[in-house]
């Protein structure tokens, strides 16, 4: 009895060892295994012989107003945080969620993935030449925890206890959350920002303005002057300028970003070439306006990029949090009168594909009916769910009929939603109140589609109002969620996590800053999101995503515009880049001024 109680001691004496040490790694993939082996030099994506120098001009359509890039008021300028601010970890370019060391040169992480250890680089060091600390990586915690963005808190909370173990070596200990660890937690502290305890202390983080913050990064701002420019001057003592990690990147020694007004300027702009580069979104003018005498001259370079990464979800965005908008069957007769098709031929010259998913273009979308793991998913849920979500895929309207047939649909779904015709307009049959709203705009470009959509709103007897006001307004009220329909644009990674729950969870809807724009408040949203977050597997995680997919998709709670499948760049000649492929556009950072621009520039 001895002996087995002995041997029970020992084993226990070993997991629980087994628990507090691992061996340092040299970084972390979310699922599965890191692509690229310790002895890396660079990652495949780049040109890691690209020459340094010369000077790279870009563009910032409208101004900015801060240079803290990490507070919730104020606009910052782009460029700011990737050229200036670094992590613990950098994230690999072709994966879909894997780190690399950067400002920690290893970590250790429980198998539990109940805590992480990172081992910061001897080398590091800010700007100013002082030593990078555990003590800043703690101090930078404590402070998003405190003053960050509502997203940064809810993922912060998640932390127990911060442990420095000495000045290159600082310990994240994780909560438990309803039984179990979330297994992002390692990679979400790897990817947070650093800031400097000695440049922020007693300082009001929240109103640090216009004074630029210490970074450790490979740029500095040079000069900075909202509504006009700012221009990021290459650091030549940067700390990690050889780490495989940033081989072939933070080519040119000056990068200055112009402010324009609108995207028309910042086109003429690119023609005159006071830019170099410019990722055009609109195939309609990739198709029209792109004809110029450089272009001619072959002086600037046109490129179309066939690519293979997710698309994301371009869309006009109700606002449920609106009594007009609370019936589902509502907003799914809206879609009734979006002629995509004609949208398409009209304006983006038919190059454009519909978007039927939130990760349309990747393994993630929900296609089809639900099977397997994803129906496993679902099926708790069916009684809260539209019986279409089991029975039918989803699709949108089109008007290959005509827009009558289309628009009978919606007649009849908003009459059995208590909306009624009087007069040539559309009233709720309770109230007499007349169905208007107003969609809110910050692009001037987005106003034909917001216009066309009010056309075909109209025969329907609703009154719709288009409204563009300024870059800065448009934002305090998108934080607020002051408006009644926007378009707005969400982005996914192939490894979508945590940030699923910042988009659509219940807790989300009513936090300021947040990206649950419409208002999604769904307890098995909710429960999809933590299903997401749990996943242990590439395949769990892709079913649940679809379950996701499909149970917002049938929630109408948006109505879906249209995404390509070619990425659209030009380019003056000045400018050189790695070999494109099917991952889309390169990196700015890997870019690099031509060898005999280089003097000139």
């Amino acid at each position: 009895m001895r002996k087995l109680l002995s041997l029970a001691l020992i084993i226990s004496s070993l997991v629980f060892s087994s628990l507090l040490n691992a061996e340092p790694q040299h970084g972390i993939a979310m699922h599965g295994k890191l692509k690229y082996p310790p002895t890396f030099t660079h990652f495949d994506t780049v040109n890691p012989d690209a020459p340094k120098g010369g000077e790279l001009k870009l563009a910032i359509v409208g101004t900015y107003d801060t240079l803290n890039p990490y507070i919730l008021k104020g606009t910052a300028p782009a460029g700011l945080r990737e050229f200036l601010f670094e992590s613990l970890l950098k994230r690999s370019p072709e994966e879909p969620l894997s780190l690399y060391g950067l400002v920690a040169e290893s970590l250790e992480v429980a198998p539990d993935r109940s805590w992480v250890i990172f081992n910061i680089n001897p080398k590091a060091k800010w700007n100013d030449g002082t030593p990078l600390t555990a003590k800043d990586v703690a101090f930078s915690y404590r402070t998003f925890l405190e003053h960050g963005t509502p997203g940064q808190q809810m993922y912060y909370k998640k932390v127990e206890k911060v442990d420095i173990l000495n000045d290159h070596k600082i310990k994240f200990t994780f909560k438990k959350i309803d039984g179990k660890y979330d297994a992002e937690m390692p990679i979400i502290i790897g990817v947070m920002g650093l800031i400097a305890e000695h440049d922020l202390k007693g300082k009001d983080f929240e109103k640090t303005g216009m004074t630029p913050l210490l970074s450790s990064g490979p740029y500095k701002v040079a000069k900075a002057e909202p509504g006009r420019m700012i221009i990021y001057q290459r650091d030549p003592s940067y700390w990690g300028a050889d780490l495989p990690v940033n081989k072939g990147y933070f080519n040119f020694d000056t990068v200055r970003f112009d402010c324009y007004k609108n995207a028309a300027v910042a086109f003429e702009a690119f023609k005159a070439g006071d830019i170099y580069v410019r990722e055009e979104s609109d195939p309609g003018k990739w198709a029209q306006n792109y004809d110029f005498p450089a272009l001619h001259k072959g002086l600037v370079k046109k490129v179309e990029i066939p690519h293979k990464h997710q698309v994301g979800m371009t869309a006009f965005v109700f606002n449920t949090r609106l009594e007009v908008f609370e019936d589902p069957r509502v907003r799914r007769a809206l879609a009734y009168a979006v002629d995509f098709d004609w949208v398409n031929k009209n304006m983006f010259h038919g190059a454009l594909t519909r978007t039927t998913s939130f990760f349309d273009n990747t393994e993630l979308a929900a296609k089809g009916l639900p099977e397997g793991k994803e129906l496993a998913l679902l099926e708790p849920f069916r009684a809260q769910l539209p019986k279409e979500a089991f029975e039918q895929p989803y699709t949108l309207p089109t008007f290959e009929k005509g827009s009558r047939e289309n628009l009978k649909i919606a007649r009849e779904l908003l009459k059995e939603a208590g909306w009624v015709t009087k007069g040539g307009k559309l009233v709720n049959e309770k109230t007499g109140k007349p169905f208007t709203f107003e969609i809110l705009l910050n692009v001037p470009e987005n106003e034909k589609l917001a216009l066309a959509l009010a056309r075909n709103l109209k025969q329907l007897g609703v009154q719709v109002n288009v409204r563009t006001i300024d870059a800065a307004q448009y934002e305090n009220r998108r934080v607020s969620m002051d408006f009644d329909m926007i378009i707005h644009f969400w982005g996914h990674s192939m490894s979508p996590g945590n940030e699923q729950s910042f988009y659509w969870s219940s807790k989300a809807a009513d936090e300021p800053g947040t990206r649950n724009y419409p208002g999604v408040k769904s307890p098995v949203v909710d429960a999809l999101c933590n299903s997401i977050v749990n996943a242990k597997e590439r395949e769990d995680l892709v079913a649940a995503v679809k379950a996701l997919d499909r149970t917002l998709l049938w929630g109408h709670y948006v109505i879906p515009s249209g995404h390509r499948t070619k990425d659209y760049v030009a380019y003056w000649n000045k400018v050189e880049h790695p070999p494109l492929g099917p991952l889309g556009l390169p990196s700015v950072h890997t870019l690099w001024a031509k060898k005999d621009e280089q003097k000139e520039l």
